[in-house]
């Protein structure tokens, strides 16, 4: 099952990536200014994940990638697929496990490993 991880951009904004059963980043959110709006965003998309659209595209290197919408707004990014096959594979695990998967929260900072 994936998972959704929150952390912190270099701005310091917030946003999630949601990640595959081995650990590989699925999609990226957008920037949220505070943290709260990044969870209620995540706990609508599982609660609505039947009615997001995911809209095919392929860059110019060749590569594929999906953008997922929520009610006609731009939601998040996915990562960049070698086929179009994997890119299916990487919907259909978002369709499959996206609204079971727990949240996990790195905004912190802080060190999970001490030396």
């Amino acid at each position: 099952m994936g998972a959704f991880v929150i952390s912190k951009r270099y701005n310091d904004e917030y946003k999630f990536v949601f990640t595959s059963r081995k650990g590989k980043v699925v999609f990226t959110s957008l920037s949220y200014e505070l943290k709260f709006e990044c969870e209620e965003d995540i706990e609508k998309f599982k609660a609505n994940i039947e009615s997001a659209d995911f809209l095919k595209f392929k860059s110019s290197g060749g590569k594929f990638f999906f953008k997922l919408m929520m009610g006609g707004n731009h939601f998040a990014t996915s990562r960049k697929y070698t086929t179009s096959l994997r890119l299916q594979k990487g919907i259909d695990e978002i369709v499959r496990y996206g609204s079971l998967s727990e949240t996990l929260d790195f905004s912190a900072g802080d060190l999970v490993f001490i030396d």
